[in-house]
């Protein structure tokens, strides 16, 4: 009985349908595995690159050379660094055009950090929809192959003369096996999903934080270069 019973010969004796099922939110679950390691990894070094260039910007080294170093190192720089690097792109642009309103100069430095911080959260925020769909629609699919299972075990059992538990459950638990393998693709990837959510709002406050301070101390500067100007 217990061999008959185990998970192996359930999912070999389970109908067509239920087996393409099972495949299939098994197919879901190794991508969902794949994507949660990604973005994991991908996180991680979202936040150390973070924090490397925070250390640099509050040393006291130039603007100038920040700027330098993030152009330098554009392909393997952080996003923080990205969005300091807009920001003074534009700022050096408008400068170089004479533009002496520090209105106009720190609203186009801010506009192009906005845009940059965009870009940074969306690229943070991939993969994100993938795992919130799976948590939410894997069980359902499960579901329907349990009950299909269910439909099928039945129906075979309509000729049987005497039925008993004997031969109810091996249908019965063939098609519960892909409830149980929809679970098994939707609780790490809601798990994940949440983790995530709450790690990306993170290093969003963070780079908000610090357009506001950077915008402050652009602001400091053009109103330096204006008295010293006049």
């Amino acid at each position: 009985m217990n061999q008959d019973m185990s998970i192996l010969h359930l999912v070999l004796g389970a109908s067509v349908v239920v087996q393409l099922v099972m495949l299939l939110l098994i197919v879901v679950s190794v991508a969902s595995w794949a994507a949660i390691f990604r973005k994991l990894f991908a996180l991680k070094r979202v936040r150390s690159l973070n924090e490397s260039f925070e250390r640099d910007f509050w040393s006291g080294t130039s603007l100038n050379d920040l700027f330098a170093a993030a152009a330098k190192n554009a392909r393997h720089c952080g996003p923080m660094e990205r969005i300091f690097a807009s920001g003074m792109r534009e700022y050096q642009k408008l400068r170089e055009r004479r533009i002496a309103d520090t209105g106009s100069l720190m609203d186009g430095a801010r506009r192009a950090m906005r845009a940059s911080f965009q870009r940074e959260m969306d690229e943070a925020e991939s993969n994100l929809s993938f795992l919130a769909s799976v948590g939410s629609v894997s069980p359902y699919v499960g579901l329907f192959g349990t009950v299909w299972g269910i439909m099928h075990a039945f129906t075979g059992l309509a000729n049987l003369q005497q039925v008993t538990l004997s031969t109810v459950a091996p249908g019965i638990a063939e098609a519960l096996v892909a409830t149980a393998i929809g679970l098994f693709a939707a609780i790490p990837a809601v798990v994940a999903y949440n983790r995530f959510a709450r790690d990306i709002d993170r290093i969003a406050i963070r780079m908000e934080t610090f357009i506001e301070e950077f915008s402050n101390i652009l602001h400091r500067n053009v109103g330096a270069q204006s008295a010293s100007g006049h």
